[in-house]
C-alpha cells in the first residue's frame, strides 16, 4: 500500500506531467513559423587578446500567438571562436527546448575572449548563433576584431633607455614608471591604452615623438559606448594621467595626443633654468580634472590644443613658460559646475613667475568674461604678456596686453569654432576656426579671430597643427592653433 503523502506527491507529479504535455500541445509547429531578431549581426568593437570584452545583447521575437518550442540555441563553433552566451539568464555552449510564448521575446548576451595570435594588425573573429525549431534553421552572426597588444601590468618600471615602437598598440594596467635618468622614446604611431586608474609617473624623460600622419595617441581603454551617440573615447576619468616628478626634464610631445584622463600633465615642483617640456603640434583635451597643471617649470607650447576640463585647462605657478598658437578653450559640457575655474591661470604666490608669454593664442570657454585669472599678491613682481590674443575676459588696459582681442565684450557665443559638443552630437568637439556669422548668417565683417594674429610671430611658425600654411592666407594669420580654411564652394 502506498502511504497517503507519497499518493499525494505521486498525483501532483502525474497532474504536472499532464499540464506540461498539455503546454507542448500548445507549441506551434508550422514550418513556415519565423523568428524574428533585433540585429541581424552582433558587432563588437575591438577586442583585446587575452581581455574579455563587454557584453553585448539581442532581442528574439516571438510575433506569432501560438508559443514555439527553439529546439536548440547553439554556437556552430561551440567555445572555438571565443564567444560565449548566456539566454534568459542561463550561461552555457548551448540550450535545448527553450520555450518563448506568442507575442514574447528573450535576451541572448554574448561576450568574447579572444586568443593572441601573433599578429600586429587586427584580425577578425566570427560565429553564428544558430536556432533551430519546427524544422527551420536561423541564425545571427557574431563578429568581433582581434588586436594583439604589449600587455603591461603589475606597475611597470623602465630601468634602461627603451624605445616603444607602434608595430602594435600598447594596454596599460596599474602604471608605468620611468626611472631618474632614464629616456623612454615612443615612435610614431604608438596607440596607448590606459586601464582604470592607471597613470605614467615619469620621473626621467619621456619624449613622444608623432608626425601629422601618424600621431602618438594616450587614451582610455575603453572601445565600446557609454550611450547609442557617446563613445567613452569623448568621456573623461577613464585613466588617472601623466605625472613628471622634480627631476624630470627635456621631454617632449610632438604629435601626440592626450586625452580622457582624470589629470591631463601634472608637472611637479621643479627648477625653470632647464626646460621640463616643450609641446608642439598636440592636443591635450577632456579631463575629469585639470588638464595641464605645472609648478614653477620651464614649459613651452605651439601650435597645440588645450580643451575641456572640469577644472582649470592650464595652472601655472610660478616658473617660465611660453605658449606661441595656441588654442586654450573650456566648453566641457560633462560637468557643467566648474565655476570659478578659469580657462587659464597664472599664480605667483608660491614661486616667481620669471615669465609667461602668450603670442597669438586663444583663451576662450564658456564662464564669459571670466576665463583669465592673474592671482598676484600686493606689491609681487609678475612677468607677464599677451600679444595679438583672444581673450574671453572684460577688457583690460596695460603694456602686458598688445592688441588683444577681448571677446567678453562683443561675442557672447562660441561659433567661431566647427563644433562645440552637446549632447545631440555626441560631445563632439572641433576648435578649428569657423567663420562668426550674424542673426541672418551672413559672415560678420569683422572676424574677432581670423586674420587677427601677429604676421611676425605667424612668419616664425608658418604651419598650424594640420600642417596648414598661415602665411598665405588673404586675411592674414589666425589666432590660434588652426589656421581657417574656406569651406568648398558649392558648384550648384
Amino acid at each position: 500500500m502506498i502511504p497517503t503523502i507519497q499518493k499525494l506527491w505521486l498525483g501532483l507529479a502525474i497532474a504536472g506531467l499532464i499540464a506540461c504535455n498539455d503546454l507542448d500541445k500548445d507549441y506551434a509547429v508550422n514550418p513556415n513559423l519565423r523568428l524574428g531578431f533585433s540585429v541581424d549581426t552582433l558587432s563588437f568593437d575591438t577586442v583585446f587578446t587575452a581581455v574579455g570584452s563587454v557584453t553585448r545583447q539581442f532581442m528574439v521575437y516571438n510575433t506569432n500567438k501560438e508559443a514555439l518550442n527553439i529546439e536548440t540555441i547553439r554556437l556552430l563553433q561551440d567555445t572555438k571562436s571565443g564567444f560565449r552566451i548566456n539566454v534568459d539568464g542561463r550561461n552555457g555552449e548551448s540550450f535545448s527546448n527553450v520555450r518563448i510564448a506568442g507575442n514574447d521575446s528573450l535576451y541572448v548576451f554574448v561576450e568574447v575572449t579572444v586568443d593572441p595570435a601573433d599578429e600586429n594588425q587586427p584580425f577578425l573573429l566570427e560565429d553564428k548563433l544558430e536556432f533551430t525549431f519546427n524544422g527551420n534553421r536561423q541564425s545571427v552572426v557574431l563578429q568581433a576584431f582581434g588586436q594583439d597588444v604589449h600587455l603591461l601590468k603589475g606597475g611597470y618600471v623602465l630601468t634602461q633607455d627603451t624605445v616603444w615602437p607602434s608595430d602594435r598598440p600598447y594596454l596599460i594596467y596599474d602604471s608605468v614608471t620611468v626611472d631618474p635618468g632614464i629616456t623612454l622614446t615612443i615612435e610614431k604611431g604608438a596607440i596607448l591604452y590606459m586601464h582604470d586608474k592607471a597613470k605614467w609617473i615619469v620621473n626621467g624623460t619621456l619624449k613622444a615623438i608623432g608626425t601629422l600622419e601618424e600621431p602618438v595617441i594616450f587614451r582610455g581603454d575603453r572601445l565600446d559606448n557609454l550611450t547609442e551617440k557617446i563613445p567613452y573615447d569623448r568621456v573623461p576619468n577613464q585613466w588617472d594621467g601623466l605625472f613628471f616628478g622634480a627631476g624630470s626634464f627635456d621631454n617632449e610631445m610632438e604629435h601626440t595626443t592626450v586625452r580622457n584622463g582624470r589629470n591631463g600633465l601634472t608637472f611637479a615642483e621643479s627648477l625653470p633654468e632647464q626646460t621640463k617640456i616643450r609641446i608642439t603640434n598636440s592636443q591635450i583635451t577632456n579631463m575629469g580634472d585639470s588638464l595641464l597643471t605645472a609648478v614653477n617649470c620651464r614649459i613651452e607650447a605651439v601650435n597645440t590644443e588645450f580643451s575641456n576640463a572640469s577644472k582649470s585647462v592650464v595652472w601655472l605657478t610660478g616658473g617660465t613658460t611660453r605658449f606661441i598658437h595656441c588654442t586654450l578653450a573650456n566648453y566641457f559640457v560633462v560637468n557643467p559646475g566648474r565655476k570659478d575655474n578659469a580657462t587659464l591661470t597664472l599664480s605667483n604666490k608660491s614661486f616667481p613667475l620669471s615669465e609667461a608669454s602668450f603670442d597669438n593664442c586663444i583663451i576662450d570657454g564658456s564662464h564669459y568674461g571670466r576665463e583669465l585669472s592673474i592671482d598676484l599678491p600686493e606689491g609681487a613682481k609678475f612677468n607677464y604678456r599677451f600679444n595679438h590674443c583672444a581673450i574671453n575676459t572684460k577688457e583690460v588696459e596695460g603694456t602686458a596686453f598688445v592688441s588683444v582681442q577681448f571677446l567678453q565684450v562683443s561675442y557672447s557665443s562660441p561659433n567661431y569654432y566647427k563644433s562645440i559638443g552637446t549632447a545631440e552630437n555626441g560631445l563632439f568637439y572641433d576648435f578649428r576656426l569657423d567663420l562668426m556669422k550674424d542673426k541672418a548668417n551672413k559672415p560678420l565683417e569683422n572676424q574677432p579671430i581670423i586674420g587677427k594674429a601677429d604676421p611676425a610671430i605667424a612668419t616664425q611658425y608658418p604651419l598650424d597643427r594640420f600642417g596648414i600654411d598661415r602665411t598665405t592666407s588673404e586675411d592674414g594669420p589666425d589666432i590660434g592653433a588652426y589656421e581657417y580654411v574656406p569651406e568648398p564652394e558649392n558648384e550648384d
